[in-house]
């Protein structure tokens, strides 16, 4: 047997191992690391045992405790809806001016109302309801259809101008182009247009403001401050939906364009569409 060498400067024996005549010393590792190693071992062993962990071909091993990571969600997603019950059974009986005379029912319904309208609403209003090109902005005071309670919330259960719902609300301007001469087109929008602005030809004002009073009064005002029974905007203030701009405004009288508003009564219920018309009516455009 060959006799072990040991290092001359550390005095460790050495494990035979030789690089370019350097030596490898033979250092175990300390007693306390080794036993926490072991412990380390059986103590995985033992969590496999008594929980699910191995993965089979369908399924996998449930594990002696027969704890489920998913059942202890579910079983707090369940109490966690119980205690919205109380509230929510609360908001789908009473009328929605009763919810806000009742600050923790306000409370309650601002909150769920913001996370249903991040889900459903934000796509197209965007994150912070400041809308977009054809989508109104909810948190301004400019209401196609009225800004108080129980006209957001009609909105939202109807729509607007949605097929699969009869009491949607609707409002279909004509396309002017059948109608009227492309000058005066132009002359109406110049008139439109200096209500805000200025015109590019301003002696195109006096002729528009009569057609205008001849075809778009009817539903839009005498002073065109719209009309909210009909959905006709206001064309007096600074606000566009659609377009931008006089030269936008004659494309809009000629070629209307009309969007479409999901009825959400159906797909909600009426509870979340309360909450829904809560919230934004907090965001301090509604009436």
């Amino acid at each position: 047997m060959a006799e072990k060498h040991i290092d001359e400067i550390s005095g460790v024996e050495t494990t035979g191992h030789e690089w370019d005549g350097i030596r490898e010393l033979n250092n175990p590792m300390p007693r306390w690391w080794v036993w926490t190693f072991y412990a380390t071992i059986v103590w995985a062993i033992g969590y496999t045992i008594m929980y699910p962990a191995w993965p089979l071909l369908t399924e996998n091993t449930k594990g002696l405790l027969g704890y489920s990571s998913r059942a202890q969600v579910a079983a707090e997603l369940s109490e966690a809806k119980a205690g919205q019950a109380v509230y929510l059974d609360k908001i789908a009986a009473l009328p929605i001016t009763e919810i806000i005379a009742d600050p923790e029912l306000t409370q309650f319904a601002t909150a769920g109302g913001a996370a249903a309208f991040k889900v459903n609403c934000s796509p197209c209003h965007g994150s912070g309801a400041a809308g977009g090109a054809g989508y109104p902005n909810l948190n301004d005071d400019d209401w196609l259809w009225g800004g108080d309670l129980e006209a957001i919330q009609t909105t939202l259960l109807h729509g607007i101008r949605y097929d699969g719902d009869p009491d949607t609300r609707v409002s279909e301007m004509p396309a002017y182009a059948d109608i009227l001469e492309p000058e005066q087109i132009k002359q109406v929008a110049a008139y439109v247009i200096s209500l805000t602005g200025t015109p590019t030809d301003a002696s195109m004002v006096a002729p528009g403001q009569q057609i205008f009073m001849d075809n778009c009064a009817a539903c839009h005002g005498e002073d065109a401050r719209g009309n909210r029974d009909l959905g006709a905007p206001n064309l007096s203030d600074a606000i566009w939906l659609k377009v931008q701009g006089e030269a936008g405004i004659a494309s809009q009288v000629a070629q209307p364009k009309h969007g479409v508003m999901p009825a959400w009564g159906a797909r909600l219920g009426e509870a979340t569409v309360k909450q829904l018309a809560i919230y934004v009516h907090s965001l301090g455009g509604g009436e």
